[in-house]
């Protein structure tokens, strides 16, 4: 994957779409790539599918964010 120092990740798309549209994108993934961590029992989740997570530890499936869990607060 090409990765430039001013958009990271979103060098992928070249001059297309727009520098506002490529610093979204960097931001969102940045999160989605961090460990996530289970809102149960603090082990690591991981992503299934859109909004769906599961608990490697726990094993528990749930619905939360789509790309990163949100918290309960």
């Amino acid at each position: 994957m090409v990765k430039t120092r001013k958009v990271g990740s979103a060098g992928r798309f070249g001059p297309r779409y727009g520098a506002s549209v490529k610093k979204k994108l960097v931001k969102t993934e940045k999160i989605q790539r961090k460990k996530q961590k289970c809102p149960f029992c603090q082990g690591i989740a991981k992503r299934l599918s859109r909004g769906i997570w599961r608990c490697k530890k726990c094993k528990k499936k749930f619905a939360s964010g789509t790309y990163f869990i949100k918290s309960g607060k």
